[in-house]
């Protein structure tokens, strides 16, 4: 059975945009508004989508939309200057400004809004607010019930608080600073919604840990819970790698992964190349069905069950346990 999460097929096609309006939305947060060069609508999407945007010297980045859905004529997307960066948000604070054109992906949702949910409790830590927000959106355009909840170190780090101000569903929205002694009681919230709501958690590993350990010590149904992460977490697990080999099931091609490549590596230098694009197990973009073999996750994408079926895995990052992997490729 496919995962839930590869209901959507992943699609090859790119688009190229202009940077329309570029603009600080808080400490080291940019914005940035995208539009087709002719004016033309942008293909539709949905709240928790994200798209890849190509940058200058080949790398790819996976970024939230946070504009309203039900708008056609752009997309919005904010970026964190991560002081740890591969090069990608440094690239889009310094490199790319209004007037500049790039290439993006079609939008890809992993993050969805459950259908028919009864209410739904959003919560959102730094920059975790730009899926949050797109999503309140949503929620609100449906007459939906929904509580958003966004945390930050301190105001100056907290995003769209303006637009949020400004927002038809203000009086649903609660902002929680570290430093104003304003943390939010994860426990009392989890405990105070009503049943069988709906759980949302974007931000920081950290601060995804916490809320989804929160929501186990609440007792809260796990297929209710939904996360996304915009870096794959540190788990301080030390894996040593080992060599093993994989096959491809269509044509019977067998190729040895040494220890330090990663499966998507040795492919390529095999001829074999699959789509991919963070690298890091978070966009899943690269998930591949497993026919046979023990896979050794290291994503952050697949959820406890899915990895416990051992049927998909992320090839960017995760390897085998057994000696020999069969692949649906």
């Amino acid at each position: 059975m496919m995962p839930a999460h590869a209901e959507q097929p992943v699609s090859t096609a790119t688009r190229t945009v202009r940077v329309a309006h570029k603009a600080a939305e808080a400490e080291g947060i940019c914005s940035f508004e995208l539009v087709d060069e002719g004016g033309a609508p942008l293909p539709a999407f949905q709240a928790g989508a994200h798209i890849d945007v190509h940058l200058p010297g080949g790398l790819v980045r996976q970024y939230s939309l946070c504009n309203d859905p039900l708008e056609t004529q752009r997309y919005c997307i904010a970026v964190l200057h991560d002081q740890a960066s591969r090069g990608g948000s440094r690239a889009m604070h310094c490199d790319v400004g209004v007037g500049d054109r790039l290439t993006i992906s079609a939008p890809r949702n992993h993050f969805a809004l459950a259908a028919h949910a009864r209410h739904s409790l959003l919560l959102a830590g730094g920059i975790g607010i730009t899926p949050i927000i797109s999503m309140a959106e949503a929620l609100h355009a449906q007459g939906a019930g929904f509580e958003l909840h966004y945390c930050a170190r301190s105001s100056a780090r907290m995003a769209f608080t303006t637009r949020l101000a400004a927002a038809p569903y203000a009086e649903r929205v609660r902002l929680h600073l570290d430093d104003a002694g304003g943390a939010l009681d994860l426990d009392r919230v989890l405990r105070s919604a009503p049943p069988h709501t709906h759980l949302y958690v974007c931000g920081p590993a950290g601060f995804i840990d916490a809320a989804l350990s929160a929501a186990e010590r609440s007792g809260w149904d796990s297929r209710l819970v939904h996360r996304e992460f915009f870096a794959a977490p540190s788990t301080g697990e030390v894996r040593e790698d080992t060599s093993f080999e994989v096959e491809l099931a269509r044509s019977g091609t067998r190729i040895v992964v040494e220890r330090g490549v990663s499966i998507v590596r040795a492919l390529e230098r095999a001829g074999f190349a699959i789509p991919v694009s963070c690298e890091q197990g978070v966009c899943g973009t690269c998930l591949t069905r497993v026919l046979e073999g023990t896979p050794d996750h290291r994503d952050a994408y697949l959820t406890p069950e899915e990895r416990a079926a051992g049927d998909h895995f992320l090839p960017c990052c995760s390897r085998a346990r057994s000696s020999r992997i069969v692949l649906d490729l």
